[in-house]
């Protein structure tokens, strides 16, 4: 069945460590013509950039092309919206890569002169669960993404506030463990490097476990936990207990009321939910913040395609 488009259409690129999807979206937040590529993280920034290029063309070649009115895009992150350019941790080849740049060069979107929008693969998630998602109707919300990494985007007022630069919120780089692992950031025992998907299957590997077949990622070790393997447990506890300080921390900082969690990692379900709700009820001890309303994301996959078109309604 062929949607007829809800009010304008927006194409939207996600770009994360381990896939670059895109596709339009109308007003309604509904997506047509999706198309998603493995993104070639270790490889050059100009290969990088030439899949984001393959989406789009996949994109511009549609009969619905024409309809767009602009081009939103969420990234992995830090991003720079003053300068338009990203510098993902887990993208090397990126370091001020000038995305907005290379994106409005694109000769279908130049074509057009269709604006470009920035924004983090957090804050992409957060507008576009408070769009359509698990924070609608929220005043106040912290919206995490937790999978290659952690990002996310915050809630205020009402409205999605990127910040200055558009790092708001960008949770996976605050310090949880002061004299932690370095991180590739620069920093030391950033949440990112306890809690993120990678971060899961490198501890319980490190304690012990293995695999069944020949899947070493966090998805594994969430199957190993629900069978009950105490290593696969405890790594999934660790993760749980570094949300938990993060998202207290903030609770505290900006006095919210709600917490959306999404990404490949929450999909583990109670073997995240259940130890994070048991480590906030540690730390979130202030009488304002105790009683977060930890939610599930509703949008699952598509929140960053969603989100980036989001930006430009």
């Amino acid at each position: 069945m062929t949607l007829t488009p809800a009010g304008p259409l927006f194409a939207a690129v996600d770009i994360g460590g381990t896939k670059i999807a895109g596709a339009l979206v109308d007003g309604a937040g509904r997506l047509r013509h999706r198309r998603q590529l493995p993104t070639p993280a270790r490889a050059a920034g100009t290969d990088v950039l030439a899949v984001v290029h393959q989406v789009l063309d996949h994109l511009a070649a549609t009969a619905d092309w024409p309809a767009v009115k602009a081009l939103g895009i969420g990234s992995a992150g830090p991003v720079d919206l003053v300068g338009g350019t990203v510098s993902p941790v887990n993208i090397p080849g990126w370091r001020d890569f000038p995305l907005v740049a290379e994106a409005a060069a694109h000769p279908a979107v130049a074509a057009r002169a269709l604006p470009v929008r920035l924004a983090g693969d957090g804050v992409a998630m957060a507008a576009a669960e408070h769009w359509r998602g698990a924070a609608r109707g929220a005043a106040d919300a912290l919206c995490l993404v937790v999978s290659t990494g952690v990002g996310a985007g915050l809630v205020l007022d009402g409205a999605v506030r990127p910040g200055r630069s558009g790092n708001a919120g960008h949770l996976g780089h605050i310090t949880v463990e002061l004299d932690g692992e370095p991180c590739p950031c620069g920093s030391r025992g950033c949440l990112e490097g306890i809690a993120s998907g990678t971060a899961i299957a490198r501890r319980a590997l490190a304690a012990g476990w293995r695999p069944d077949g020949a899947d070493r990622s966090a998805r594994a070790v969430a199957a190993a936990a629900a069978g009950g393997d105490p290593v696969a447990l405890a790594a999934f506890d660790r993760a749980a207990q570094a949300l938990a300080a993060g998202i207290a921390a903030t609770a505290a900082l900006v006095d919210l009321g709600r917490v959306v969690v999404g990404g490949g990692v929450a999909e583990a379900g109670d073997v995240l939910f259940a130890p994070l709700a048991r480590h906030l009820d540690r730390y979130a001890a202030l009488p304002y913040v105790r009683g977060l309303d930890v939610r599930r994301a509703e949008l699952g996959t598509d929140a960053g395609l969603i989100g980036a078109a989001a930006l430009c309604r």
